[in-house]
């Protein structure tokens, strides 16, 4: 690693991070700390007055008889009802079936393939962003990928290894459609907001205008930094591309099994637009609303179920899935794979649950917004101080649904005090955990790309990653808090009926 200023700065990070508990464990400790504060508290006779309702709210100590009957008594339904696991489970089911039939594999590579010369790398980004639907996929075939295309491009491959991780990882939080990221977050954000507003509920889509928008700043941005300040400083592509063409091929059957994809894709939107278009359409809600309605409150179903039949349709045509057991394979693999985030999330609704019942959440709240209210903040600069915050959290914090797990409950609430809407705050969460992500060696497939660069760089190692994605994140920090600001003081909404400001 090259001795400099900011590599020995990360490298401390690095071994701060590395100190802290597995995700899981931290909560663990978080439940226990918050049992053991309530007594505290309730023994100090900690209050405020609630400033809607008037309502004196003390802490309640759960080290009692009264609590010991609700944490034994309401484990399993803490869990069960926390909001992020049904939808997760849900859209993973769908996308598992795609992911597994080779569907999402081969529409990466089509895309990046097709891409031209001169927009290699804002296709490389691009697709990178939207890979987020696709869980890991990204990692694992766009990013080797990348380096495939833009050697037979005549460019060198880190080149393209740097604008795919800058896309699949710097721009997470990007993306045309909604998908299980959107679902996660916000149903961690619904439990959050409802220990102030218990009927609120933040929907998947409540980020999605913003986010849309995001995508193609992002993607923009990352193929400035890419041409302007990574590519610069490598030479010409030192590698023969004949070596490299057979893996990055699209088979024939494989094409034809994408175009009927394609159609299906088109079949499925115009259902989708004949059932919401019309004033009487069967997906609009009992008042004749969008935002109200069936399809919204469903939205990570019809997701999951696009996303399942797309892969079954791929799978049979493409040659890939050769008995009606192949997608039932395809939800039990993705199933399987949930095991790590069952247990956290297990935990995550205990502490969520635990500072519920002891009052702290909404007591830190409170009084967080009454310091918030005296230093009379705006809310764009407000919220721009959040997205930096979150940014730093994220070098320490790798898992984006633990720190969110973890974050929103005290500052959902103190915003929603403040004035600000949960999806305001969710959405500079996620700036902030996006813009870090290819800076901090705590991110899970960091080593998998230091990894990929020392294929075609044998003295390449982590200062050498860090060096290269530093731009990326620095640029993404700067110029999605700028978007933030701008898209507050405009007062558009974030989503379908979510503003930034809590209605009056």
């Amino acid at each position: 690693m090259p001795d400099t200023l900011i590599s020995r700065f990360l490298l401390r990070i690095e071994r701060l991070g590395n100190r802290l508990p597995h995700p899981t464990l931290l909560f663990i400790y978080l439940s226990a700390l918050v049992l053991v504060l309530s007594a505290v508290m309730a023994w100090f006779g900690v209050n405020t007055l609630h400033p809607v309702s008037g309502e004196n709210i003390a802490a309640i100590n759960l080290i009692s008889r009264d609590g010991l009957h609700a944490i034994l008594g309401k484990a399993v339904t803490n869990f069960t009802h926390f909001a992020p696991v049904g939808t997760v489970l849900v859209a993973i089911l769908g996308i598992g079936i795609a992911e597994h039939s080779g569907l999402l594999a081969s529409a990466l590579k089509a895309v990046v393939l097709k891409a031209p010369r001169h927009l290699l790398s804002f296709i490389v980004v691009l697709t990178g962003i939207l890979s987020s639907l696709a869980a890991d996929t990204g990692y694992v075939v766009l990013i080797p990928l990348a380096a495939i295309v833009f050697i037979a491009a005549g460019r060198h491959p880190i080149v393209g290894i740097a604008a795919a991780f800058a896309g699949v990882s710097g721009g997470f939080s990007a993306n045309l459609l909604i998908g299980p990221i959107d679902a996660l977050l916000a149903g961690i954000s619904t439990e959050a907001a409802q220990l102030i507003d218990s009927q609120y509920q933040v929907s998947a889509a409540g980020n999605y205008y913003f986010l849309l928008v995001s995508t193609v700043v992002i993607a923009s941005i990352g193929t400035l930094v890419t041409e302007k300040i990574v590519a610069p400083r490598f030479d010409s592509c030192p590698f023969d591309n004949d070596q490299h063409k057979n893996s990055s091929e699209i088979s024939t059957a494989e094409k034809r099994a994408l175009k009927i994809v394609g159609l299906y894709s088109i079949f499925f939107i115009a259902l989708l637009l004949l059932a919401l278009v019309p004033d009487n359409g069967w997906l609009r809600g009992a008042d004749g609303s969008i935002l109200r309605s069936p399809f919204m409150t469903g939205i990570v179903v019809v997701i999951s179920l696009y996303a399942g039949v797309a892969g079954i349709i791929y799978g049979k045509v493409s040659g890939h899935f050769t008995s009606d057991n192949n997608f039932i394979d395809g939800m039990e693999t993705s199933m399987a794979t949930m095991g790590s985030y069952l247990v956290l999330m297990f935990f995550a609704a205990q502490f969520v649950s635990y500072f519920n019942w002891s009052q702290l959440g909404l007591i830190s709240a409170i009084k967080g917004s009454e310091i918030l209210q005296m230093l009379q903040l705006n809310s764009a600069l407000l919220l721009v101080c959040f997205v930096f915050f979150s940014a730093i959290v994220n070098l320490l914090i790798g898992s984006a649904s633990a720190k969110w797990a973890l974050m929103a409950p005290i500052f959902v609430p103190m915003f929603m005090l403040s004035g600000i809407s949960p999806e305001a705050a969710q959405v500079a969460y996620r700036i902030g955990d996006s813009s870090t992500n290819i800076i901090t060696p705590l991110m899970p497939y960091f080593g998998v790309v230091v990894a990929f660069v020392k294929k075609y760089d044998e003295d390449a190692g982590m200062g050498t990653i860090l060096a290269m994605m530093l731009p990326y994140s620095m640029a993404f920090l700067l110029f999605w808090s700028l978007l933030l600001a701008g898209w507050i003081l405009l007062g558009l909404p974030l989503g379908p009926g979510a503003e930034v400001l809590m209605p009056r």
